[in-house]
C-alpha cells in the first residue's frame, strides 16, 4: 500500500489581487484579521494536507492510497482538511511519522519471514535431489532450535548402516558401562577413538565383541527407542540395517538431554564425532554453515552388486540453529556420486527445516 510523502507538493489556496476600492472599503483590523485567518488555514492544510484526522485526534492515518488491486480507500485526497490549532497539528505530524515507521519496520519483518513459496522451492529442491539417486536414498533431519521434522525418500528401505554402526557400538558400550557403574577403561578410550575419528575397522570388531555383538547392540537400541535397527551378525556389524528415521532416534540419544545416556556419556561421544579426520568432513556438514559439526560417515562397496553404500548422520549448526540430519544411501555407482547424493539432500533438507 502506498501513502503520500510529505514531500509532494502541496494544496495552496488561490490568491486573488485586490482592488483599490476593496482595501479603502475595510478598516486596518478587518484586513489583520483576515490575513491571520488565511495564515492559519494556509499553516493547517499544508500540514494535514494527504491525511484524514482520527476522530480523537491521536493519530493520523494515510488517505487516498491504493489497495492491491488498485481500488482506492474510502477516504478522499480531495476531503477538506479540518482547522485544528498549531499544536494539534504538529502532534499528529509526529503520529503520522511514528505510524510510517512502524509500518515499514512491519513490512521488513514480513518479508524476512519464509513464505509458503520459498517452503515449496524448498521441498520442491529436496524432491529434486532425492530423484537423482542412482538407487535408494531417504533423510530424517530435526531442527533441534524449532522443533520442525522431516522424514522424507525411501522410507521404508532397509539401507546397509556400514561404518554409521560405529557411532552405535559406542553408544551401546557407554550405556552398559553406565549400567555397570563404571567408565570405559583407557584400552576402550584408545579404541573408540580410532573407530569414531579414524574409522578403523578393527578398533570397531574389538568393541563389537565387548558389548556382546549383536545381542549387545540389538539390546541397547531397544532401549534408545529403535524400531527399525537389525544388528548384523557375528561381526558383521557394517551389515546391520536401520532406516533414516532410526538414525535420528540415535542422533537424539547422543546429542540430546532425552536420552538413556548420561551427560558425560553424550558429551564424549559427540567430542569423538566432532573430531573425525580430516578426509571424513563430508556428508552432512555440507548442511553446516560453519565448522560447527559433529558426524560419522558411512561407505562402503557391496562385493555382491558392486555398489555403493554412503551413509552420513550427524549434528551441524546452520544459521544459528542446531539441527540432526541423518542420510542414508545405497545403489550409488560411484562412490563420489553417493557423496555428492548425500550432501545436496542433507543441504535441500536443512532449507526445508528452515522454511517450516
Amino acid at each position: 500500500m502506498s501513502t503520500r510523502s510529505t514531500d509532494e507538493p502541496q494544496e495552496h489556496e488561490q490568491g486573488q489581487e485586490s482592488g483599490g476600492r476593496l482595501g479603502l472599503l475595510r478598516s486596518r483590523a478587518a484586513i489583520g484579521a483576515a490575513v491571520l485567518l488565511v495564515i492559519a488555514v494556509a499553516a493547517t492544510t499544508t500540514v494535514l494536507h494527504g491525511h484524514q484526522a482520527t476522530a480523537q485526534g491521536a493519530a493520523l492515518v494515510p488517505v487516498g492510497s491504493s489497495s492491491s488491486d488498485g481500488s482506492s480507500d474510502s477516504a478522499s485526497a480531495s476531503a477538506p482538511a479540518p482547522v485544528v490549532s498549531e499544536s494539534a497539528a504538529a502532534s499528529a505530524t509526529a503520529s503520522a511519522s511514528a505510524s510510517a515507521k512502524a509500518s515499514t519496520k512491519a513490512s521488513a519483518e514480513a518479508s524476512a519471514k519464509p513464505s509458503a513459496t520459498s517452503s515449496e522451492a524448498a521441498m520442491d529442491q529436496l524432491k529434486k535431489a532425492a530423484s537423482a539417486a542412482d538407487g535408494s536414498v531417504a533423510v530424517a533431519a530435526t531442527d533441534l532450535t524449532t522443533g520442525a521434522a522431516l522424514d522424507y525418500g525411501d522410507t521404508d528401505h532397509a539401507f546397509v548402516t556400514a561404518s554409521i554402526a560405529k557411532m552405535d557400538i559406542l553408544a551401546a558400550l557407554l550405556l552398559q558401562a553406565q549400567d555397570d557403574d563404571t567408565t570405559l577403561t583407557s584400552s576402550q578410550r584408545s579404541l573408540a577413538t580410532r573407530m569414531i575419528e579414524n574409522s578403523d575397522n578393527t578398533a570397531a570388531d574389538s568393541l563389537y565383541k565387548a558389548i556382546g555383538e549383536s545381542s549387545g547392540l540389538d539390546a541397547a537400541n531397544k532401549r534408545f527407542g529403535l524400531t527399525d535397527t537389525e544388528a548384523g551378525s557375528g561381526l558383521y556389524w557394517g551389515l546391520t540395517t536401520t532406516s533414516a528415521a532410526d538414525q535420528l532416534r540415535l542422533l537424539r540419544q547422543v546429542f540430546t538431554s532425552s536420552s538413556e545416556l548420561t551427560p558425560a556419556s553424550r558429551s564424549y561421544e559427540q567430542g569423538l564425532m566432532s573430531q573425525v579426520e580430516t578426509d571424513q568432513r563430508w556428508g552432512v556438514s555440507a548442511a553446516a554453515t560453519g565448522s560447527d559439526f559433529a558426524l560419522k560417515n558411512g561407505w562402503l562397496p557391496r562385493s555382491t552388486t558392486g555398489l555403493w553404500v554412503i551413509n552420513s548422520v550427524g549434528r551441524v549448526s546452520r544459521n544459528g540453529h542446531l539441527l540432526l540430519i541423518s542420510v542414508v544411501s545405497d545403489g550409488n555407482t560411484t562412490e563420489a556420486g553417493g557423496i555428492s547424493l548425500v550432501e545436496s539432500v542433507a543441504k535441500a533438507a536443512a532449507e526445508v527445516l528452515r522454511g517450516t
